[in-house]
């Protein structure tokens, strides 16, 4: 009944690329073409890309900032750079309730892992706290995990960290109050990630808070190790 409902609303509301307003699909092939991904080298820890110097090796370096203050994660990596197309395609995604681009954008996601597999065995999306889910709907997060983990084969596990405290969003706010802002914002309910390799997936990462305060909670969760995979992050 779904799929004929929203073969009808495709007939009478057609769905327009976001990036170029061609009628078809969310978003086509020539905008998805245009996306800039992020390409190696990157900091083996954060994931930064890494700027080119003529006469210097960068594979295996870690960033300025991992060197003197490393996040507490075993790694994070994005697929693309947060701007243009790909940064509009998520607003709408997130704000405006168009789930339907969840499929396009993981697969993107999924295309990046087939390329760069990461040590995983359960995707682990960064949870919403129950009023702002309560308030959006939907799990931006969850929903493009949904659509990694068919793609490549690995459970979703929702239930066990969740996000026990509310807090501001982090747009705007700086490098520390980010921090801050998610400090003992999560917790594991339970033991179900205990001595599971877990992959934790987000929508955009800026400077990784978010994602290391989730790690810090399954690592007290006793998780065997912890890494992220972002559809996003500036450049």
């Amino acid at each position: 009944m779904r799929q004929i409902k929203d073969g009808l609303l495709d007939l009478l509301f057609p769905p327009r690329c976001v990036g170029c307003g061609r009628v078809g699909s969310w978003l086509c092939a020539t905008c998805l073409e245009e996306i800039e991904l992020i390409r190696p080298p990157i900091c083996p820890r954060c994931g930064r890309p890494l700027a080119e110097i003529t006469g210097i090796r960068h594979e295996g370096r870690l960033c300025y900032l991992c060197q003197h203050a490393p996040l507490q994660i075993d790694g994070i990596r994005s697929v693309a750079y947060f701007e243009g197309t790909l940064r509009e395609a998520i607003h709408r995604f997130k704000y405006a309730n168009l789930r339907d681009l969840a499929f396009p954008l993981g697969e993107m996601m999924s295309t990046y892992w087939r390329e760069s597999p990461l040590p995983a065995e359960v995707i682990v999306p960064v949870p919403l706290h129950e009023n702002r889910l309560r308030a959006r709907g939907y799990n931006q997060a969850a929903l493009l995990a949904q659509v990694l983990g068919q793609k490549i084969g690995l459970p979703i596990s929702e239930g066990t960290l969740a996000r026990v405290r509310e807090t501001l969003p982090q747009v705007g706010l700086g490098a520390q109050e980010r921090k801050e802002n998610v400090r003992d914002a999560f917790r594991c309910l339970d033991d179900g990630l205990a001595g599971r390799r877990v992959l934790l997936v987000d929508d955009v990462c800026t400077t990784g808070s978010t994602l290391e305060a989730c790690s810090l909670a399954l690592r007290q969760g006793r998780a065997r190790s912890i890494w992220a995979l972002t559809l996003a992050r500036p450049r």
